[in-house]
């Protein structure tokens, strides 16, 4: 496992529709994305990566909002199937440092996805951790929050780590 550096805004690969894994691509190159992706995604900071942040156009995420809400969570080709409600938040992006925005997005949806293990799942996301997902899948279709937002807004990175972290 390894912290891989992460994309910056500008970069291509932030603007590619992602390609499918396909079946013969859950081995062990794919675990050791997953691993990578969930190590760069805890030492960035983040609750949430997808493979494109990292180089890699796969449709594949990573997310950890807590554990209450299940502690790491790994999907590979994730696709939302229902959605309902709105509701306007603010985001931020591991891509883009220093900037936030409010961004509307559905208050729950449905999403089917596969694991390591091939197999599809369902999940059925609500409120903030419904938005994560959908800014991950987001960056899956080329789409990053900006895209989306309503506005943005400057801030201090450094403000957001405490400084026993920075």
């Amino acid at each position: 496992m390894a912290v891989r550096p992460v994309v910056l805004e500008g970069e291509p690969v932030l603007r590619a529709v992602a390609d499918p894994v396909a079946k013969n691509e859950f081995n062990a190159e794919l675990f050791k994305l997953l691993d990578d992706m969930a190590d760069t995604m805890y030492d960035y900071h983040g609750i949430g990566l997808a493979a494109p942040q990292v180089g890699i156009s796969k449709r594949v995420i990573v997310v950890d909002y807590g554990d209450e809400y299940g502690g790491l969570i790994e999907m590979i080709n994730p696709v939302i199937t229902e959605k309902s409600g709105s509701v306007v938040d603010v985001e931020g992006c591991l891509s883009i440092p220093g900037l936030r925005g409010h961004v509307e997005r559905f208050d729950k949806l449905t999403i089917q996805f596969q694991q390591r293990d091939g197999h599809t799942y369902e999940m059925k996301p609500e409120g903030y951790f419904a938005r994560v997902f959908q800014h991950e899948i987001d960056h899956l279709d080329g789409i990053l929050y900006t895209d989306k937002a309503i506005d943005t807004f400057p801030v201090d990175e450094s403000e957001q780590i405490p400084e026993d972290e920075q």
